[in-house]
């Protein structure tokens, strides 16, 4: 007899379950959601004042205060924060020219600048803080100050003052959450929270509609310096819609949520908090992170707070299963009323994908519903859902209802890459004082070119959706004229290393064989070794227990390789972490390809030319396959 089915939760879906093909002579394939888009506000804040109305009284964030309690601020309460502080904005006479920049991370005093700003048209520009307490030189800092050029600038409180006397012109106000600066004048954030609303807030908000900017976000880089995405109200509430429509059980009751993503990124920024402000919800803002000193007080937050549906980026979901295989209270928690799980950020690895779906199983009996897709932050951000119960870890599903996607064969081989483009009411109108790179990011369609590849699921069904097939730039060909496909690869590597493997960069341009650069995870290293905490990475890397488990990995990796594309023939396990100030790395964790290897240039020649005196090469017991060529 077969196994019966594993049963799932059911968490009521739409929107992107079928898609109208549309294939052109020129090879060129458009897909649309068979969904029609329904109407959506031309204001977030018009939602702000319809909750405000309709449930004054519920939570729409929380935070834990200094006594580790939590401090709520109702809607009809954020309503009135948000009519006073708009009111001293606007009496500023801050405008698109001269917007809010925010330097902090997600506070609910952030939250209220968000919307007071959103209140009277005033562009808010959400800044990394790792940009101010991470960067040594800050050059990114100054770039996205240089680039928007804020009349007003907000911090947390005098741990900013630093990077504030670095970039910010003394002729900026800066406002402070808390503290003072020791050698400049600044403004209590409470004497904003304090202005009685008039005229001025009540005629600026008059003037809001669907092409007001609502924020500027900016990219992450990689050899270039961020670009300035402008966010309008259009773009916001279309998306807000498309979402609702996806996930249609945000309708049945107010989601909650408890989130730690960022919200100068567009997962953590416009989609989580959007949708929560959107449907009516609650945030629960969570001050942990998805790594080992941090997970902690997500637990936590967890172990007390029950979310209806719960996003995170992979690295997140992997310590989270890893704390809930031995804490029974958690698990009990987290899956009592979550109707889905959603993942973004980066692949995850399907072995925690299993591991989730088994302790669903052993703890309520049905597994929670995982969804995915693809957005990115000048698309505000969702453009496809992976939906239902068939989705699997690379998977990015079919259009959201409104958005139109195009796939572009970038060649003319049955092999080669396809890439993904979207048109539709959340995509961006440009980049922020950039009109060569806003032309160059739109075809003669319209189209966004995404730079993003895709393949079928199932080139017989496309209604089975699309799969995500790595970047379009990060691809590259062998001296032999071989395209290596970077993404699987990755993927395929970072699986098999787990838990030693934070990322991998792929390297190979020009070359006879592939090589990969390997960002460990120092933690996981030092519980192989035996070592203390406090080792340093140098000798972490190199105790021969750690040495020996990259010689397996690359070992494996070569015999398993199908050809020259897919077999790794040398790698070097970095000491040096990646740097935010590079652009390497995002606060999210992402690692940029391009990036990396831009400045890590001579490190890969070394590992080619055998100036590298710790690169791995297979042993020659592992067996080469058929074809294979020496590595020399």
């Amino acid at each position: 007899m077969s196994a019966a089915a594993p049963r799932y939760r059911a968490a009521r879906v739409g929107g992107c379950l079928e898609a109208v093909v549309e294939r052109r002579a020129d090879g060129t394939t458009l897909l649309r959601s068979t969904e029609p888009l329904q109407p959506y506000p031309p204001r977030l804040t018009d939602r702000l004042e319809h909750w405000a109305r309709e449930a004054p009284q519920r939570t729409l964030a929380a935070r834990r205060g200094p006594d580790g309690q939590w401090v709520h601020i109702g809607y009809a309460q954020m309503l009135a924060r948000a009519r006073a502080v708009g009111q001293a904005l606007a009496a500023r006479g801050l405008s698109v020219e001269r917007p809010l920049a925010i330097l902090s991370g997600n506070d609910l005093e952030h939250l209220t600048l968000y919307l007071g700003a959103m209140w009277v048209g005033v562009p808010v520009v959400p800044v990394s803080p790792a940009y101010s307490l991470i960067s040594q030189d800050f050059g990114k800092l100054r770039h996205v100050l240089a680039t928007t050029t804020p009349g007003l600038v907000y911090a947390a409180d005098a741990s900013y003052a630093k990077a504030i006397a670095a970039t910010v012109a003394a002729d900026v106000e800066v406002v402070l959450g808390a503290g003072a600066l020791p050698e400049r004048a600044t403004t209590p954030f409470a004497s904003l929270l304090a202005t009685a609303p008039g005229a001025e807030a009540d005629a600026a908000h008059a003037r809001v509609g669907p092409d007001t900017v609502v924020k500027f976000l900016f990219t992450s880089g990689s050899t270039k310096q961020p670009k300035a995405v402008v966010n309008t109200q259009r773009m916001l509430c279309a998306n807000l819609q498309m979402i609702r429509q996806a996930f249609a059980f945000l309708a049945d009751e107010p989601p909650v949520l408890v989130d730690w993503l960022p919200w100068n990124h567009t997962f953590g920024g416009n989609h989580n908090t959007g949708i929560v402000l959107y449907n009516g919800g609650t945030l629960y803002i969570d001050d942990g992170k998805p790594t080992p000193q941090g997970i902690g007080e997500t637990l936590r937050n967890l172990r007390e707070i029950a979310p209806t549906v719960y996003f995170n980026v992979p690295k997140g979901f992997e310590e989270i299963a890893a704390a809930m295989e031995h804490d029974a209270a958690l698990r009990e928690r987290l899956f009592s009323r979550v109707q889905a799980f959603m993942y973004a950020g980066a692949g995850l690895s399907q072995a925690v994908w299993d591991h989730l779906e088994e302790l669903a199983e052993r703890t309520v009996g049905e597994r929670i519903p995982m969804f995915t897709g693809l957005g990115m932050t000048e698309t505000s951000p969702a453009c496809t859902f992976a939906l239902g119960t068939a989705v699997r870890s690379g998977h990015i599903g079919l259009p959201l209802p409104g958005v139109e996607a195009k796939l572009v064969p970038m060649g003319a081989a049955a092999d080669d890459k396809v890439e993904i483009r979207f048109r539709g009411p959340n995509v961006m109108p440009g980049y922020w004082r950039a009109p060569e790179q806003t032309a160059e990011a739109f075809d003669d369609e319209g189209f966004y070119r995404t730079g993003d590849a895709v393949r079928w699921v199932d080139p017989a069904d496309p209604q089975k959706g699309l799969l995500f097939d790595g970047r379009v730039a990060e691809d590259f060909k062998l001296a032999t004229g071989t395209f290596v496909s970077v993404g699987p690869l990755r993927a395929r590597i970072i699986m098999a290393g787990a838990p030693c493997v934070q990322d991998a960069v792929i390297t190979g341009l020009n070359r006879d064989d592939v090589g990969m650069l390997v960002f460990p995870r120092l933690d996981e290293c030092r519980k192989l070794a035996g070592l203390p905490a406090e080792a340093p990475a140098p000798e972490v890397i190199h105790h021969p227990a750690v040495r020996a488990f990259f010689q397996r990995l690359l070992d494996r990796l070569w015999a398993e390789g199908t050809g020259s594309s897919t077999r790794v023939a040398r790698a070097h396990v970095l000491v040096e972490p990646p740097s935010i100030d590079k652009g390497e790395i995002t606060d999210k964790g992402s690692i940029n390809q391009r990036a990396v290897l831009h400045h890590r240039a001579a490190l890969v020649e070394a590992l080619y030319d055998g100036g590298d005196p710790y690169r791995l090469l297979p042993t020659a017991s592992s067996p080469a396959p058929a074809g294979a060529p020496p590595v020399r």
